[in-house]
């Protein structure tokens, strides 16, 4: 089977090239400064391969990657506000009543859920 240069594979969400004939090679002379900048920024991007972070910033200029720790916390966050309205659910559907502690619960992790999702759309909105 012959693949052309621009045949793409996905492996557990990565993308690879397969049998790609690359038969040009440009070489560039680099200052030990600049190649160390290079590896520094090879390490934050998440990419071992310098051969194939040299080709991506070749190609595309830029290589994105985000930070969704926040995102993360979160979800968390929206789990924890989810349990507790079905604990309320559940507690009132069996005693026929509400507390106010409940109530407070809610409100109170509902506040935490609005303080982050607005955290997270201040620094979406810084880039």
């Amino acid at each position: 089977m012959v693949l052309s240069s621009s045949a793409k594979i996905y492996v557990k969400g990565r993308l690879f090239i397969s049998n790609v004939k690359r038969d040009i090679c440009i070489k560039i002379r680099l200052s030990e400064s600049e190649r160390d900048l290079i590896t520094e920024k090879m390490a934050a991007a998440g990419i071992s391969n310098r051969e194939a972070y040299m080709r991506k910033m070749i190609c595309d200029g830029y290589i994105v990657r985000m930070d969704f720790s926040d995102v993360r916390e979160m979800v968390r966050l929206l789990r924890n506000a989810t349990n507790n309205l079905n604990q309320v659910a559940r507690r009132a559907n069996e005693t026929r009543s509400i507390y106010a502690a409940d109530i407070k619960d809610l409100q109170d992790n509902y506040e935490k859920l609005w303080q982050s999702a607005e955290v997270i759309m201040k620094k979406l909105a810084r880039m």
